[in-house]
């Protein structure tokens, strides 16, 4: 079992800048202003020869029961629980706040270890701070600056004694299994995206059966974009939430356009990506420039149509709403979409379906003989058209690479094929291997002449 520390503390004393300095990368947002982080994420921490699970924490405060503050000290707590050692960390540079000692007597109660982190104490600034530090009963602080590096050493130190014996690395390779069976099993990674207040989080606190991340009929209340692990019918999922996606010009706040970068990275990890409509105002604008930037990225998309509770039932409603994706994204004809209520729980078996096998079709592979039978009978049923008065040949094709399915066609002038006839080979490619839904590739390549360096002497 892997050790896990909780990092908790008031808001804007850098919990978040130690998390990522910690796991190595900037998963976590981070900015000037309190409040920033509202779910509980968790990572891989290394420091040294020293690995944990890291939880970062929403800060710690209090609200009235039910708002959006109390529940997220609900998601600290569930963390605290979790954990095995809390990192409590104060800001040495404003000094010890009614607010530190209130809740360094909430850690103690946790009945774990604590280690007292004293955040920015780079300058002489921090060192007032972190002395007074003292008088909160926790021992020694450990004076860091997550943000440039300083103080790990001592950090080290502090956890050294808190965590079982590393593992050898010699040992670690033994536990590697790079086989083909491995990797077919390894989790699929899947993002949820959409516009404010589709109901993501909602969906997947379903998915997982508890109320893992924050919801609120406010739009905009996730940030980051929060990894969760799910396992559905043996098969396992890394499901990420995000913040939801509007148009460029509305976003205005920083912070939101820290969000937006992190839902696009998301994207762009992902294997499958669900883009989720509310069901009232489906196939917005904005609904289809997020389709066409999953295409564009490469990935293999599912529509869900969420809040379908809301919407008066009537006969031939689900057959329309393949007619209306057909119609208003013809790039990625076919794409599977699904009806969902996040809230009463429908839908999820059958988009949970739809995400494997979108997932199987945006993996495959098709034979080479077959490969170019189809492209035989396609150009005889539309031959390319003259450009210019000559004859535009086109040769052969190969599949060059899946994920997603990509294809080379070999011809006399790539430059010349219209985009038109390279739709028309896309559609049909679609239509012969079942490929629906799934971005697909094709590449021009020009075919070597053999006699032209016999030409060239001649001249």
């Amino acid at each position: 079992m892997s050790f896990t520390l909780a990092i908790i503390g008031r808001p804007n004393v850098g919990k978040s800048t130690l998390f990522n300095r910690l796991v190595g990368q900037k998963l976590a947002l981070v900015d000037d202003a309190p409040g920033v982080t509202r779910d509980r994420r968790e990572g891989e921490g290394r420091l040294g020869d020293l690995t944990f699970t890291l939880i970062d924490t929403a800060g710690l405060d209090e609200g009235p029961k039910g708002s959006l503050t109390a529940r997220m000290q609900e998601q600290t707590e569930t963390a605290i629980e979790l954990a095995d050692a809390l990192l409590f960390v104060i800001d040495a540079r404003a000094g010890l706040t009614p607010n530190d000692r209130a809740f360094a007597d909430f850690a103690r109660r946790a009945n774990k270890p604590v280690v007292l982190v004293a955040n920015k104490s780079e300058g002489k600034h921090g060192e007032v701070g972190a002395m007074e530090s003292y008088a909160l009963g926790l021992g020694d602080p450990v004076q860091i600056s997550a943000e440039h590096g300083e103080g790990m050493g001592e950090l080290y130190d502090a956890l050294r004694p808190l965590l079982p014996e590393p593992v050898d690395e010699e040992d670690d390779d033994e536990l590697i299994d790079d086989s083909d069976e491995a990797i077919a099993t390894r989790p699929i990674r899947v993002a949820i995206v959409g516009r404010p207040n589709a109901g993501k989080s909602t969906f997947i606190n379903r998915l997982l059966g508890e109320e893992r991340l924050l919801t609120s009929p406010e739009a905009g209340t996730t940030r980051d974009s929060i990894a969760v692990e799910v396992e559905w019918q043996g098969r396992d999922f890394r499901v990420f939430d995000t913040a939801g996606l509007r148009r460029r010009s509305r976003i205005e706040e920083k912070l939101e356009k820290l969000s937006v970068a992190d839902a696009l990275r998301a994207v762009r990890f992902a294997e499958v990506v669900v883009l989720m409509m509310d069901a009232q105002h489906r196939f917005e604008e904005q609904d289809l420039r997020i389709a066409d930037l999953v295409e564009r990225e490469g990935r293999a998309l599912v529509l869900a149509v969420n809040k379908w509770d809301l919407i008066e039932r009537q006969g031939g409603q689900i057959g329309q709403l393949r007619t209306d994706a057909d119609h208003w994204l013809p790039q990625i004809k076919g794409v599977p979409i699904v009806a969902t209520s996040g809230m009463l729980g429908e839908g999820v078996e059958r988009l949970m379906q739809a995400i494997q096998d979108a997932y199987a079709v945006w993996n495959r592979r098709v034979p080479t003989a077959a490969l170019n039978r189809w492209f035989e009978q396609a150009i005889a049923q539309n031959p390319p058209p003259a450009v210019s008065g000559r004859r535009l040949k086109l040769n052969y094709v190969t599949q060059t690479k899946a994920r997603p399915p990509s294809f080379v066609v070999f011809c006399s002038r790539a430059d010349a094929v219209p985009e038109s006839y390279l739709r028309y080979l896309v559609n049909s490619l679609r239509g012969a291997f079942e490929l629906p839904g799934t971005p697909v590739r094709i590449t021009l390549r020009e075919k070597a002449n053999p006699f032209a360096h016999k030409r060239k002497r001649k001249s």
